[in-house]
């Protein structure tokens, strides 16, 4: 198990938070046990949070030329055929995965090809189970061309708690399956908007993890 190098200047705030929450208990109310296991408590807690929230656990990825993987660990929330006005402009099947804040949020190519479109867009932090989160919250775009000509749309979207996407791919890039694109901090969501007639091993509900679980075939 790794800590992701995106966590580190938020454990460095939280570390910093929970020394002065100490000293403050134990220099202001120093015959106050309560305070002091308070602030203890306090401290540990917020660290743990942050400890397990950027954990990035090492995976056997699961790889195939013509196998769509999930590019995130979450629920399956909407599977629907939809306009997809950005970039397609045209019906395209969604697949949307909800990232609760105790999922790993690492976010990666579900296919291989090359980053044929990239976009990214500040918004608002709507839930990110509401229907307009998709338009409407901060949000990224990316188009991954497979060599077979079929092309895939994915969308990092923050949440209510989520106020960072990181990315780490831009127009011209190798997309390598399962390889790392970015990081979305705290409750978040990913859309897929797949070829119509993808052929879908997921149902609304299913649980799925990152790299590994087969969401469908080309």
């Amino acid at each position: 198990m790794k800590f992701h190098k995106e966590g580190w200047p938020s454990l460095l705030i939280v570390l910093v938070f929970s020394a002065l929450v100490i000293f403050i208990a134990h220099y202001f109310f120093p015959q106050f046990f309560i305070a002091k296991l308070f602030a203890y408590a306090l401290s540990g807690f917020l660290t743990l949070t942050i400890l397990q929230f950027f954990r990035s656990p090492t995976r056997q990825f699961t790889q195939g030329d013509r196998l769509i993987i999930a590019p995130a660990d979450g629920k399956v929330v909407v599977i629907e055929e939809t306009e997809e006005a950005e970039y397609f402009k045209g019906k395209r099947l969604q697949v949307s995965i909800f990232m609760s804040p105790i999922n790993v949020h690492v976010n990666r190519y579900p296919i291989a090809g090359h980053v044929k479109f990239f976009k990214y867009h500040p918004g608002k932090f709507l839930a990110a189970w509401e229907p307009k989160s998709s338009t409407d919250n901060e949000r990224t775009t990316v188009v991954v061309a497979h060599k077979n000509g079929q092309e895939i749309l994915f969308r990092q979207i923050a949440g209510a708690l989520a106020r960072r996407i990181v990315w780490y791919c831009k127009e011209g890039d190798v997309a390598e399956q399962c390889g790392e694109m970015g990081f979305i901090k705290f409750g978040s969501r990913v859309d897929l908007f797949l070829p119509i007639g993808t052929q879908l091993n997921v149902k609304i509900g299913d649980v799925v993890k990152g790299s590994q679980s087969v969401l469908g075939e080309f």
